[in-house]
């Protein structure tokens, strides 16, 4: 098989646009492998095969067993991205509100702005359809760094077993998720910068608290869209979960089934990034883009030298908003 004669290199990290693991695709094709005992394996699960690394498992292997040759290093911080994403992806709540992901290989992007007419009525014959004007933005979409340095000494942790160090890369992509999170949600109720972005702001009828009536109200509010999506905090889930009207959703407990309720039929996603007082709904097929300029990238030199001090995994993403309509924030009245 092709995979075990192949050659990589750290320069393979430093080789134009494509990822490490394309290039690795574009040797050693996966194609090749159907009907094989490696089908189901991408080009970089063959190469830890290759060299016998075992990374999940009570069996895991350590880590010691990347550096045992100067090719095995280089699998090193493939390993950490991969680790260090699946953190991102199982702790992301991005997936439930994000209607179109972007990838740029620049720092300057600006987002469409479409006008806000959306019927398409009745035209006579011969007149003009009603139109529908697409432009850019007139403010760039800002990108942030989220990321956490590795400190850690080889020394120390050659001979701990992978499955281990795999969940503490997993926290880190935990962390970084997080902060995008929070610069998601602040786009959610400000905007993005851009003029008009900025969504519709309700407050409760009553004072210190949000009632039934106030969901409802903020349901209607939705003409164009569905209110498919509630963001809140844990403490505004709460009040809602503990509304007679929600306490028993299809018959279904909350403190029985540990599900969460469906207000409205929206599904309610919790974090901490949204005031405490604030309930964010949201059309999430219209309402945010998240611009993408890396996904997870690494200090590769440092990782294949076994310099683990101070090493970078960082994320680059910025949101901006798509339909500010599609959007409406209810704050409880003081």
């Amino acid at each position: 098989m092709n995979y075990q004669n192949i050659s990589i290199s750290k320069a393979m990290y430093k080789n134009g646009e494509a990822p490490f693991s394309q290039q690795l695709e574009a040797l050693d094709p996966t194609a090749d492998y159907q009907n094989t005992e490696l089908a189901g394996l991408d080009a970089f699960q063959r190469q830890l095969k290759r060299f016998d690394i075992q990374v999940g498992g009570a069996r895991s292997s350590r880590l010691e067993k990347f550096f045992q040759n100067a090719e095995s290093a280089v699998l090193f911080p493939e390993y950490i991205m991969r680790a260090v994403r699946q953190g991102m992806e199982e702790n992301s709540p991005l997936a439930s509100l994000v209607a179109a992901r972007t990838f740029i290989n620049s720092t300057d992007y600006r987002g469409l702005k479409t006008d806000a007419g959306t019927d398409a009525a009745v035209t006579a014959e011969k007149a003009a359809l009603p139109t529908t004007t697409i432009t850019l933005k007139d403010a760039t979409t800002a990108l942030k760094k989220r990321g956490r340095l590795l400190s850690a000494s080889y020394e120390a942790l050659r001979f701990q077993r992978l499955d281990l160090f795999t969940i503490a890369l997993r926290r880190m992509g935990a962390d970084i998720v997080k902060g995008q999170m929070e610069d998601a949600v602040g786009v959610l109720l400000g905007g993005d910068g851009s003029t008009g972005s900025k969504p519709a702001t309700l407050q409760t009828a009553g004072a210190g608290a949000i009632t039934y009536a106030d969901l409802i109200h903020l349901w209607s509010q939705f003409s164009a869209y569905q209110m498919n999506t509630l963001l809140v905090s844990p403490a505004m889930a709460a009040k809602i979960l503990a509304l007679d009207n929600f306490a028993k959703p299809n018959g279904e407990n909350f403190p029985v089934s540990g599900r969460l309720g469906t207000p409205l039929g929206a599904e309610m996603i919790v974090s901490a990034a949204v005031p405490a007082n604030t309930v964010i709904a949201l059309d999430r097929r219209y309402a945010l883009e998240m611009v993408m300029g890396d996904e997870v990238t690494v200090d590769a030199d440092r990782l294949i030298d076994t310099q683990l001090e101070r090493a970078a995994v960082s994320s680059i993403a910025g949101f901006s908003m798509i339909f500010p309509d599609a959007v409406k924030v209810m704050t409880v009245k003081a």
